[in-house]
């Protein structure tokens, strides 16, 4: 009797990706995505799924790493209290922090304002074989840079270049950029992590109980601005979603669910790879026996190493 095959990881973990890809294809509206999204699970049926994910992304890493081929690019937005730190904490703990990077970009230097909009995360982009994490990204410079038009007018562009066109022209140019990438072996995984307002504040709240964490006045003030940032996230994802670069918006206010759906995107599109450790040749073969050779005829006489 002919065994059944097993399901793919893709197909086991579809309903946590599906439902929140956008490719570009159809409508979007951001307020037609819920924030408080929990799938058909609890918390306990979550750390599960959560633990699994860790395991195969911890062995599709070490196999990206050994194979030297592909690089990963994850972007994350969200608005501030999204969960950005905690989930990339929790779903690449014991990943191996060779093969991994995180950047977390802040407001530019001098230095960085001297060069174009995407010079410096062009920089710090993966290299083969490693996982890039961009903690706020490209997106930023048409995010936080259209709702705050001041910080526009201290990138130096020449004065004719700043026309009505310029989100529209910086979107065509990031939808290029990521386009370059996967054309050349970078895979973009991109996600939004869509937290409702009143979860927002909730999160400032507990913040101000924590030393550790910080909530100030600066953050009031972009709170006060929530309907134009949901707005230009609207446009954002509408303008930049493609088939090889989609965005996934997750839903956020459950950031255990919100790991489920991170983990489940990010091991799927490992698998699609197809990754294998490089086959060692004939002559790499006959390489490591004379080692071996060598390496025990001077053991000869000598003290066994302790086991």
């Amino acid at each position: 009797m002919n065994k059944k095959p097993s399901r793919s990881i893709a197909q086991e973990l579809d309903r946590y990706i599906t439902p929140f890809r956008y490719d570009g294809s159809g409508k979007f509206r951001l307020k037609d995505h819920k924030t408080d999204e929990k799938g058909d699970l609890d918390k306990e049926k979550a750390q599960e799924i959560l633990e699994a994910n860790k395991t195969r992304l911890i062995a599709f890493q070490e196999t990206l790493y050994a194979q030297d081929r592909w690089s990963l690019l994850i972007v994350f937005q969200a608005m501030d209290a999204g969960g950005k730190d905690s989930a990339i904490k929790a779903i690449f703990d014991g990943i191996n922090p060779q093969g991994c990077e995180v950047h977390s970009f802040k407001a530019p230097s001098s230095k960085e304002l001297d060069h174009d909009f995407l010079w410096r995360h062009v920089v710090a982009l993966p290299e083969r074989g490693r996982i890039g994490i961009f903690n706020r990204s490209h997106y930023e410079e048409c995010l936080v840079t259209r709702v705050h038009p001041e910080i526009l007018a201290k990138e130096k562009l020449p004065a004719k270049l700043v026309t009505k066109n310029i989100w529209k022209e910086r979107f065509e140019d990031i939808s290029a950029f990521e386009r370059y990438l996967c054309r050349n072996g970078t895979v973009v995984l991109k996600f939004f992590l869509n937290v409702s307002k009143e979860e927002q504040r909730e999160r400032f709240l507990d913040r101000l109980e924590e030393p550790a964490k910080q909530c100030s006045m600066d953050d009031i003030k972009e709170r006060a601005l929530w309907p134009r940032y949901q707005a230009v996230y609207q446009d954002i994802v509408r303008h930049t979603s493609t088939p090889h670069a989609p965005w996934y918006v997750v839903p956020a206010d459950h950031k255990w669910f919100a790991r489920v759906v991170i983990g489940s995107v990010i091991n799927a599109a490992l698998e699609r790879l197809d990754l294998k450790f490089p086959r060692v040749d004939k002559a790499s073969l006959q390489e490591f026996d004379e080692v071996r050779k060598e390496l025990e005829k001077e053991g000869k006489g000598g003290k066994k190493r302790a086991k």
